[in-house]
């Protein structure tokens, strides 16, 4: 198996039923425990609707793209041995990558949350994401801060 990740390699993820949009199908997919599909599907449009019922905006897909646009990493840092010393190299993010670390940020810190169902725990932290603040969005500006720290390292890169 390759390291890199093709287009040939990628798994097609079908539109969801509602919204018919790949976005909010990859959410559910993140979302899911134990193969339960409907559980997540069900938390995840309750907390687009109650997220856009929040921001005060009548449609719920503005605001989840505003979100994962808010949340999604350009840079990472990858640790790299040169030389007997390992140095914490920063690279561009492509966008599938982008994606990725944006949803698993938004489930993490939306499970990471505590007091009330995940529903509510992932609208709100959407409602922060949306707002520049919470944790996903905290998990990004740590690695950018990393990546800008580390800024004189990017030259090992290859």
């Amino acid at each position: 198996m390759p390291r890199k990740i093709t287009a040939s390699l990628q798994r097609k993820v079908n539109p969801d039923r509602k919204y018919n949009n790949i976005l909010v199908q990859r959410l559910i997919n993140k979302s899911m425990l134990d193969g339960k599909k409907l559980v997540a599907e069900r938390a995840v449009y309750f907390a687009l609707e109650d997220a856009a019922k929040k921001l005060k905006s009548d449609n719920p897909i503005e605001v989840f793209e505003q979100v994962i646009a808010n949340i999604s990493p350009n840079f990472e840092v990858k640790s790299r041995r040169v030389g007997g010393a390992n140095f914490q190299i920063p690279f561009p993010i492509q966008g599938h990558r982008q994606l990725h670390f944006a949803f698993v940020w938004l489930v993490q810190s939306a499970r990471a949350r505590s007091g009330m169902p995940y529903a509510k725990r992932l609208s709100a932290e959407m409602v922060d994401a949306y707002n520049q603040t919470g944790a996903a969005y905290k998990k990004k500006e740590d690695t950018h801060r990393m990546a800008e720290a580390n800024r004189a390292f990017a030259h090992f890169a290859r």
